[in-house]
Formats: structure tokens, C-alpha cells, sequence
């Protein structure tokens, strides 16, 4: 069984009320087994909407996984229709009853008559075991074909995947190895990036494949294996392959892990013993915001100083009024000593400061919307770039704090 396709139930998907995170999980899981997902479909709580996409995902694959509709609610209705769809009927299920019953021993108000309906059953499944969660774990095979389907909470069924459906999966199918590399590039457009690397991309064997995947100015381009064999072998022949692509994109190549930004950046602070802290004009806080959002940044983030008007970055950053006055805020002579102000005043080994022109309004034919100088200060050396970019005020931001990190990022790994 080497390919598989995810069925997704609930109205609030389709409305936009809820973001579909389940079926970016089961492809990754599935992914690291050897199984490569070819569709995802969304769907209505409807009976016929369910069973006209069984019918279809069944004609392609063999493999199918479904999430959601399992509550106790009149409007889930995925277990009756399951019972439809394989000519079965709800039978009451006493492990489930019983992990029920366990399950709400201290909140006896939640057991009801609705409740109960949980631990019913199509007769023709098998039910697996719900760790965390009420709403059956079901495994259904008919004529060489697998349907599991589990709760549409997201970490019920993150929890049914790895304790219950992959490693049932490992033991019922053999499987492709199937791996994946990342390279970062920054600083070239996707055209110019395709046309540089033609060559070698065209060179690759069939069970390759690259692609690539753009934001906010960077280019994740990752390399994709499928083959009938070992992960030592496959890992090998993808590593030989990287290592003549390496010298074609050396001048952009910024990481060779698909991490974020700010964790690579924490990585290398954590690596050398190193901090970090940050001044923001334009953006606002949307740096620290990036630094501290995982586990771990105390290590190495001190803090940040949103010096949005000029008399903080006055009397807080040691911006010299004459430099604001001649040059403006807005300026390479302003941000950098921002990013001297703020590291000294922190007492950190680097720091990263922005100044820009967010828009809508505000810009000038010398410094139209869009325009952000950063700086990025070391104890030896402080080093400024001007950026133009384009889109909304958020856009804006968003591109200027992920540039600032990547200065940052290039400055450590000198």
C-alpha cells in the first residue's frame, strides 16, 4: 500500500470557521511510513457528500483516512453513514462503554442519553483503542482496501495515528521508503533559481523530484525520494546528489534544515553561548514575537524596545537627534545605531533593528511604502541593509521581520 487519500468531514472547514490541521499531520506520519498522500477532500456533514467521496477515493487508492463527525450530536453523522456505506449496523461496543464510563467517572452530569449513543458501533469494524477521547477509533477492510476513522479533534487524532493506526499500518502493508531534504535559499527570484539549476535538476533519476516552495522572499527547495529501499541507501544517493547542488546556490544558500527562521537563529545563539535582542520601529514587536514563540528563547533572547516614535528612539535607544534630524528615521544611519543602542543597553552579543515605511501612507518618491533599513549589531562590527518590499502593511512587517532574522542568521554563521 504506497498511496492514500484523506477525507476531512465538517461544515465549519468549508465555511472557514475552523483551520483543517488533521490532514497535514496524517500526510507527515503516513509520509514517514512510506505512504505518499495523492488527495485531500473536504466535506460537508452529509450523507451523500460522504459516501459520494468513499466511493471516488476508493477507485484511486487504497488506503483511505477520514477524520471528524464521530461526536454525539444529531449533526454527526459519519458512523451512520459509514453503516450505510458498508451494509452494516450499529451494535453497542462494551470495551468502549467501558473506557467511557472510566473516562467521565468524575463529571457524572456528561454521561447522558447522548453520551451513550458513543459507544455504538458499526458491527463491521474494528475498533481501536481512543486513548484520550469518547469517539470510537474504527479500522474497516473490504476487498483488499483499508478505511480508518477517527475523531476530528485535532490531538485525538494525532494520539490515534501514532499509538494505533501507523504501527497497525507497518505490520498490515509493506511500504517505499520515502525521504525528504530541504535547502533554504534567500535573495533570488524563483525564475532565476530554476534557470540556474536546470541542468541538474533535469538530471535527477525518476524516483526524485524537487520542489520548490516560496516565502516571504526565501525558497525552501525540497528534494523528494520514493524507492523500494533501505533509508541508508536512499539517504546516501539524496546526500550525493545535494552535494552537487550545494556549490550551483552557495551565494543564497542560507540552511540545510526546514526549520523557521527564528529556530535556526536559536540554535546557533544556544551553539555559541551567544544573545540576542531587538529594536523595532516598522514592525512593531513582530521580531520578538518570532524569537520567543518556542521553548527555550530565554536562553538566548533578552528582550525588545519598540521604539516607534522618535523620542524613544531618543531617549531609550541613544538614537542621535542630530541623525534624525538630518537623516530621519528612516534612514541606514538611524537604524544602525538603533541596533547599537538596544544591544547595549541589554548587554546582549547581537542585535537587530528595524526602520521602515509600512504604509498605506507615509512614503515619498525618495522613500516609497515599503522601504525598511535593517541592522544587525555584533561587538565587532554592525552591518545595514535597505529593503523595498511590496503588498500590505502586514505584508510589509511580516517580510521585514523575517529579513531581519535571516541578516542575523548570515552574521552567525559567519
Amino acid at each position: 500500500m504506497e498511496k492514500a487519500e484523506i477525507i476531512v468531514i465538517g461544515d465549519e472547514l468549508l465555511i472557514g470557521q475552523v483551520v483543517d490541521t488533521n490532514s497535514g499531520m496524517i500526510e507527515k506520519q503516513l509520509n514517514q511510513i512510506g505512504i505518499a498522500v495523492e488527495r485531500t477532500t473536504a466535506v460537508h456533514d452529509s450523507e451523500q457528500a460522504i459516501m459520494t467521496s468513499l466511493t471516488e477515493a476508493f477507485s484511486r487508492v487504497d488506503l483511505v483516512m477520514m477524520t471528524g463527525g464521530l461526536g454525539p450530536t444529531k449533526d454527526d453523522i459519519t458512523k451512520t453513514t459509514l453503516c450505510r456505506y458498508f451494509g452494516t449496523r450499529l451494535i453497542e461496543d462494551e470495551s468502549v462503554k467501558q473506557h467511557i464510563l472510566e473516562l467521565y467517572k468524575d463529571r457524572p452530569q456528561v454521561l447522558n442519553s447522548l453520551t451513550a449513543t458513543q459507544w455504538q458501533v458499526p458491527e463491521a469494524c474494528t475498533v481501536l483503542e481512543n486513548r484520550v477521547g469518547s469517539a470510537p477509533l474504527m479500522e474497516f477492510s473490504m476487498n483488499g482496501k483499508l478505511l480508518y476513522s477517527m475523531p476530528g479533534v485535532p490531538f485525538e487524532a494525532e494520539v490515534a495515528m501514532e499509538e494505533q493506526i501507523i504501527p497497525r499500518l507497518k505490520q498490515l502493508r509493506q511500504t517505499n521508503t520515502i525521504l525528504h531534504r530541504t535547502l533554504i535559499v534567500y535573495g533570488i527570484p524563483e525564475s532565476t533559481l530554476a534557470l540556474r539549476i536546470a541542468e541538474w535538476e533535469d538530471s535527477l533519476p525518476e524516483y526524485m523530484h524537487l520542489a520548490y516552495l516560496p516565502a516571504n522572499r526565501m525558497i525552501r527547495l525540497r528534494l523528494s525520494a520514493s524507492a523500494h529501499t533501505d533509508n541508508v541507501q536512499l539517504s546516501a544517493e539524496m546526500e550525493t546528489r545535494l552535494a552537487t547542488l550545494k556549490p550551483l546556490i552557495q551565494d543564497y544558500l542560507i540552511a540545510e534544515d526546514d526549520k523557521p527562521i527564528e529556530v535556526l537563529v536559536g540554535e546557533l545563539l544556544k551553539q555559541k553561548g551567544e544573545t540576542v535582542s531587538s529594536a523595532e520601529s516598522c514592525t512593531g514587536g513582530k521580531i520578538a514575537m518570532l524569537l520567543n514563540r518556542h521553548a527555550g528563547s530565554s536562553s538566548f533572547y533578552y528582550g525588545t524596545v519598540v521604539a516607534y516614535d522618535n523620542s524613544i528612539k531618543q531617549n531609550v535607544l541613544s538614537v542621535e537627534p542630530s541623525t534624525l534630524q538630518t537623516y530621519g528615521a528612516v534612514s541606514e544611519q538611524t537604524v544602525r545605531q538603533m541596533a547599537d543602542g538596544v544591544r547595549q543597553l541589554m548587554n546582549t552579543d547581537w542585535s537587530v533593528a528595524t526602520s521602515g515605511i509600512a504604509g498605506p501612507d507615509g512614503g515619498t518618491p525618495d522613500k516609497p511604502v515599503g522601504t525598511v533599513w535593517i541592522a544587525v549589531s555584533g561587538k565587532e562590527t554592525t552591518l545595514a541593509e535597505c529593503f523595498h518590499f511590496r503588498g500590505s502593511r502586514d505584508q510589509i512587517t511580516t517580510h521585514a521581520a523575517a529579513a531581519a532574522l535571516i541578516l542575523l542568521l548570515k552574521q552567525l554563521n559567519k
